[in-house]
């Protein structure tokens, strides 16, 4: 297993290689974010969810951003000194799990390596004397230098780590015992290294707010964090919850994947996507596509289930198209796939025009950074 997925991984084992691909990055994320504005006016998303995406969207940046840092020296010192980085080269194109779980390994001791990092201000005095008493580049300072940007990065600002723990916001009261709230939480899933956020609408009935509850709070949470794996149905995780907690009861439960990420210089793709995005890596920045994903569950109407000797508890029905067997196989109400990609890379698309694309939203790229929705 570990040979196979070793087998899927690529290492960028020089700094061009490394910076032109978090500069890909760089320039996708805020198209990502126009996307979910796009969304709403399309109805597809509420507002609150919208801002749930950006304010993850960010994280994931200052994250990505971070790890530039890490590898920017990437090939100019020795490996065992100066690891490089890994992406997953079949499935993702995103940083390899294994990249996210160190980066906050190395965020809980980023004050000591910080403590035990010279200055901004000494770092560049070094660099200016060794530049003028060697004549050389100051290779090993630009190193520590860039080290320290990636730990007051990772130790200062929000990142979407491995494991976002679940939050909780009020929405309205229906009666004196019975709340609303939207619930968020997300993963960069471990299987397919792909980033994933989770939106619930929930009904609580308990006699305490969910999140004041000292009991239920946590369990929560840690039921939430177990059960969100890309490779569960929508519907087996709302099911499982909703049999977990007889106060609380799941309304909605979306699910967004923010990949995987196609390019042709650091990917590798199989079907039509492959072809497309060769003929358009002639154009720096223009060999890219990005999947994205929304998976959305709905409660149709509630029913009495027994809950023990002598108690009951509502319990959700949720919608499936049974006229679709794709719907219910993907334990889903809905599934929108759509791509974000350049102009050209769409030009060329829609020319070739691919069977397996057909029922694919594109949201196209065009001037001044404008994105354009097309069916």
């Amino acid at each position: 297993m570990a040979e196979a997925l070793t087998f899927n991984h690529k290492t960028l084992d020089d700094a061009y290689s490394t910076r032109r691909y978090f500069a890909k990055f760089e320039r996708i994320i805020p198209h990502l974010r126009k996307v979910s504005e796009l969304s709403v006016s399309e109805g597809q998303i509420s507002e609150a969810e919208a801002r749930i995406i950006q304010d993850y969207l960010a994280a994931l940046g200052n994250g990505f951003a971070a790890l530039s840092y890490k590898y920017l020296m990437a090939g100019r010192l020795r490996a065992e000194v100066h690891p490089l980085l890994r992406i997953d080269k079949r499935d993702s194109g995103f940083p390899v799990y294994s990249e996210i779980l160190q980066m906050a390994t190395d965020a809980l001791q980023a004050d000591k390596h910080l403590a035990r990092l010279p200055s901004r201000d000494q770092l560049k005095k070094d660099m200016v004397r060794h530049v003028l008493n060697e004549g050389t580049s100051p290779i090993r300072l630009q190193y520590a230098m860039a080290q320290r940007e990636y730990y007051e990065r990772i130790f200062t600002e929000e990142i979407f780590w491995a494991q976002n723990d679940p939050q909780a916001f009020w929405q309205r009261d229906i009666t004196r015992h019975h709340r609303a709230y939207l619930v968020h939480w997300a993963k960069y899933d471990s299987q397919t290294n792909v980033p994933a956020i989770y939106v619930m609408m929930l009904e609580d009935t308990g006699r305490r707010a969910l999140p004041t509850d000292e009991r239920r709070w946590p369990e929560v949470q840690q039921h939430l964090m177990a059960q969100s794996v890309s490779a569960l149905k929508l519907l087996t995780i709302a099911k499982g919850f909703d049999e977990d907690f007889d106060d609380l009861h799941p309304k909605l439960l979306r699910r967004f994947h923010l990949g995987p990420m196609y390019s042709h210089h650091f990917t590798e793709q199989e079907g039509p996507l492959r072809d497309i995005l060769a003929e358009a890596s002639g154009v720096a920045g223009l060999d890219w596509a990005l999947a994205w994903t929304v998976e959305t569950l709905q409660s149709k109407e509630t029913r009495t289930e027994k809950s023990g000797f002598f108690s009951s508890a509502e319990r959700e029905v949720f919608a499936l198209d049974h006229l679709d067997p794709a719907g219910i196989d993907a334990g889903a109400t809905d599934t929108r796939r759509a791509l974000i990609m350049p102009h050209r890379a769409y030009q060329t698309l829609e020319e070739a025009d691919p069977p397996g694309l057909a029922g694919t939203r594109r949201y196209v790229v065009g001037k001044n950074d404008r994105i354009l929705s097309y069916r």
